[in-house]
């Protein structure tokens, strides 16, 4: 069983250790009772409390042991979201995230917080109502839990749980953020009314009767009684550890100790004011928790930001903080007077930098503690690499936190603003899961949660869950190469399969608006491309009736990977009709939008401008003559260079630059035209994010709204496909392909997870030539492909002497 550290939630808990318990890493497998029929537990919400509007309540059971059983397996959900304490101690929280036809609940084994006699059972249910995250889909507001079998129905939810409404905790809009921003409230806590003793066995809270409103049941249920039809969570719990908060770099106001904090507790008088600015010097994801003293009526507000901001709004060096203020999310906490009061909000918050603001009434307040619980999906980092790469610890470092921070029990694109899982930037992320850690399982249920959001036209949500349905047409077509990049990494052809027929969805909407010349034409919603100068709001330049070469190839792009699937796994039929449709959208392209004064594909038929994104999909897609592909691509990073108008004697025109997005694709595109090894020197935009103190990767150059952006970690990827040039070679990774781009490199070394063990590779160049050591898994075979010759692979170890890379 999976194992995870307790969080202390605020003043939730009554203790601060850890406990092993709980969530198990894979589902128990539900009791045949409970497969495909109504469940015993009825969903509970609180009587009179309105079904959708905001509030938090709390819910209990008190259930007699005789003694306390092996295991006591449960099953739990809530609406919006649960925190589950038995005899006051946390047991589970959740549900993870999804729609009402997919509704999660959570499997927990109760047994090692139960003790003989009496038991309380106790659960923390909110719901944000309107303000709820963006991402977080709800039907109304309710609470459920099933007992596993016969011998664990005392639990079940039902008239014989109580239930009231927790009047001190309220979502709250003290500030907002500069941009967009949809990851949720901000939180006030009143401990002056607040129930300090909820999960309590003598809790002195009025309570009532909590109200069915209706029988639980999964999907596979006849005629289900209320909206949300089950699915069991089949993710591992969310990491929790304990972490610090930051240092104290900053103090406004007079306050003896305040530097020792949070290390040392330290005292505010009486009708004082005081900031303590914190620097944690990374980014992190965490559920902050601030241990006060007396001191009631004091307001506390503590405020997180991923940067400091100048006078002008700019943020510049993050690592400096002189003339510089916080603004961002803030949290607002009111002590009552107690000792030892444990504060924090009911999500987590991200913050580099956290700024604690206290007011103080007529008592002093004593700061105890300060500390926070690191939360993120729980991978596990099992690639390296090393090797005469200028700061690559650095960049392999910040890319990989950058990843972590953006996976939670959903890929968000920002763990700070939005928390939504995008498919443009989750192909991404999927595939650096696979690289680093090995782990596949979040992709999985990305690929599910995208599939799950397809709406009546066939094409798939821009991201998912999501309360606020966006549609972005090309992202539908990124989630077909999802589930290609799924099944070359992962051995997992159950799912491919599955989703194969809805790939077949996506791609008729789009043949239905392809032009007889074999462009596509306009399109509905909003047809992002990337975020750059020539792309009006994200969207290729078009004429009239379309037209768009970046969308006409991106189309290309899909049809050429949904066809290896069909071949493989679907209809021949169909798969030589999108053959017949590359082809025809391929030459359109040639015919109406490359310019041979330039030697390169123009946006449009009407050849007005030019982007490095259509000319990198000109690339991917082969549609490019196969002996002109490292042209275009040297025309493209010719037209990175401020002083570059001509090369090899012809005119590079202006060029719309890609952001740190799309650098993932030119990645791709250069290695398909023979100039991988160039990669290296494309690494300038990160040397220079690290150069402006970044922990983690910005959405785009300065200025930027995002300083975490799971969309530009693409180069740990890079750094072990490309340069390090570790591949499958066929689906389900069965075999490798290693082929290396060191570019001016005298050294490499790097491994990479596979389902069999670990590939390993070191190159060493001596004189005029290499010597490769790979290292392969047992059962795995492949081949070293160097200067356009390919060397045979066998599972162990073995070493190759190869010469120098042809220029």
């Amino acid at each position: 069983m999976k194992f995870f550290w307790l969080r202390c939630l605020s003043a939730l808990l009554l203790s601060s250790g850890s406990v092993a318990f709980g969530l198990q890493d894979t589902p128990r497998p539900l009791d045949s009772r409970l497969m495909a029929a109504h469940w015993p537990a009825e969903w509970v919400t609180c009587p009179g409390a309105p079904a959708r509007d905001p509030g938090v309540y709390v819910f209990r059971r008190q259930i007699t042991l005789a003694a306390v059983p092996a295991h006591y397996w449960v099953h739990v959900s809530g609406d919006n979201r649960y925190l589950l304490h038995v005899n006051g101690q946390y047991a589970a929280e959740g549900p993870a995230r999804g729609d009402v036809f997919h509704w999660r609940f959570e499997t927990v084994d109760l047994a090692p917080l139960l003790h003989a006699g009496k038991n309380t059972l106790a659960a923390l249910v909110w719901n944000f109502g309107t303000d709820a995250p963006v991402a977080q889909m709800s039907y109304r507001t309710g609470f459920l839990m099933q007992g596993d079998t016969a011998a664990e129905d005392a639990v079940d939810t039902g008239s014989a749980w109580q239930v009231h409404e927790e009047q001190g905790r309220a979502e709250t809009k003290l500030n907002s953020s500069a941009g967009y921003f949809g990851a949720g409230p901000s939180e006030r806590i009143d401990g002056r009314v607040l129930d300090w003793r909820w999960d309590a066995e003598e809790s002195a809270a009025t309570w009532q009767t909590a109200e069915p409103i209706g029988h639980a049941a999964t999907r596979e249920a006849l005629d289900a009684p209320t909206a949300w039809e089950l699915v069991p969570d089949e993710l591992p719990p969310m990491e929790h550890r304990l972490t610090d908060a930051g240092v104290v770099v900053r103090v406004e106001g007079e306050l003896a100790g305040a530097k020792a904090f949070p290390g040392m507790p330290v005292v505010i008088p009486a009708h004082t004011h005081v900031k303590l600015l914190l620097d944690h010097r990374v980014l992190q994801t965490a559920y902050p928790e601030l241990i006060t003293s007396g001191g009631r009526d004091a307001d506390i507000h503590i405020t997180y930001a991923e940067a400091l901001y100048d006078a002008q709004g700019n943020k510049g060096d993050r690592n400096e903080t002189a003339g510089r203020q916080i603004q961002g999310l803030t949290d607002e906490f009111l002590p009552d007077g107690g000792e030892h009061r444990r504060f924090s909000p009911l999500w987590w918050r991200t913050w580099r930098y956290l700024q604690v603001d206290v007011t103080t009434q007529d008592q002093p307040l004593k700061l105890d503690a300060l500390r926070a619980w690191f939360t993120a999906y729980p991978f596990e980092e099992r690639a390296k690499i090393d090797g005469d790469i200028p700061q690559l610890d650095a960049i392999f470092a910040t890319g990989w936190r950058t990843a972590r921070l953006c996976a939670h029990e959903t890929y968000m694109d920002a763990p700070y603003w939005e928390q939504l899982q995008y498919v443009g930037d989750t192909r991404i992320q999927a595939l650096i899961s696979y690289a680093m850690s090995g782990d596949s399982r979040l992709a999985k249920q990305a690929i599910e949660n995208i599939d799950d959001s397809r709406t009546p036209e066939g094409i798939t949500e821009s991201r998912y869950p999501s309360g606020m349905p966006q549609l972005i047409p090309p992202f539908s077509l990124l989630w077909v190469g999802m589930v290609h990049d799924y099944w070359m990494y992962v051995d997992d052809e159950a799912l491919v399969k599955q989703m194969l027929p809805h790939t077949r969805t996506v791609l008729d909407w789009f043949t239905a608006r392809q032009r007889p010349d074999g462009l596509l034409g306009k399109m509905l919603w909003w047809e992002f491309g990337d975020w750059t100068s020539g792309y009006p709001y994200g969207t290729p330049p078009q004429d009239a009736d379309g037209g768009s070469t970046f969308l006409t190839l991106q189309f290309v792009a899909a049809l050429q990977e949904a066809r290896e699937l069909e071949l493989k796994f679907g209809s021949a039929e169909r798969a030589a009709q999108y053959e017949a449709m590359i082809e025809r959208a391929r030459e359109a392209v040639n015919r109406e939008s490359f310019d041979a004064a330039s030697g390169l594909y123009a946006d449009t038929p009407e050849k007005k401008s030019f982007s490095t994104e259509a000319n990198v999909l000109a690339v991917l897609t082969d549609t490019a003559p196969k002996a002109s592909l490292a042209e275009v691509i040297r025309r493209v990073l010719a037209s990175q260079e401020r002083n570059a108008v001509t090369l090899d004697g012809k005119p590079v025109p202006p060029m719309s630059q890609m952001s740190f997005y799309f650098r993932f694709y030119l990645a791709r595109a250069m290695v398909h035209a023979g100039v991988g090894d160039l990669y290296l020197e494309q690494l300038g935009p990160w040397r220079q994010m690290l150069k402006m103190g970044l922990s983690t990767w910005a959405e785009m150059p300065e200025p930027t709204r995002s300083d975490c952006h799971a969309w530009s970690a693409s180069p740990n990827f890079d750094l072990l496909t490309v340069v390090a040039g570790i591949a499958p070679d066929a689906p389900g990774f069965r075999r490798v392909r290693i082929a290396p781009h060191l570019g001016g490199l005298s050294h490499l070394e790097a491994a990479m997870p596979h389902g069999d063990g670990e590939i390993q590779v070191a190159y060493v160049r001596h004189g005029q030539g290499w010597t490769a050591k790979v290292t392969l898994p047992a059962g795995l075979e492949g081949s070293l492909v160097w200067n356009g010759q390919e060397h045979a692979l066998h599972a162990g170890e073995q070493e190759l002497s190869l010469p120098a890379n042809t220029p």
